[in-house]
């Protein structure tokens, strides 16, 4: 039986990376990642096989708008890594 807010398909580690790398490219504003977690929690429908690290995850992600929550480089990689995803720089000109 799956546990709490566990469910097949949904939010999974490729849904929530995509979003994290969307931040970081500057293609979402860090108000649009907190609103986009913060939803994902209340909908709690996150796959199964991938329940208990995705929603840490999207609960600290929720969190970033908080002063004491913020969110730093550091702490993107180390989700991305508790994804089972790795974080390569590259450098284009401004």
């Amino acid at each position: 039986m799956p546990g709490a807010g566990c469910r097949e398909m949904l939010t999974d580690k490729r849904a929530v990376a995509a979003k994290l790398t969307a931040y970081l490219e500057h293609e979402i504003a860090p108000e649009e990642l907190v609103d986009w977690a913060e939803q994902a929690m209340m909908d709690g429908e996150f796959a199964e096989a991938d329940c208990p690290v995705v929603r840490d995850v999207v609960s600290r992600l929720g969190l970033a708008d908080v002063r004491a929550f913020g969110l730093l480089w550091e702490d993107c990689e180390e989700m991305l890594r508790q994804l089972g995803f790795g974080v390569r720089l590259h450098l284009v000109p401004a």
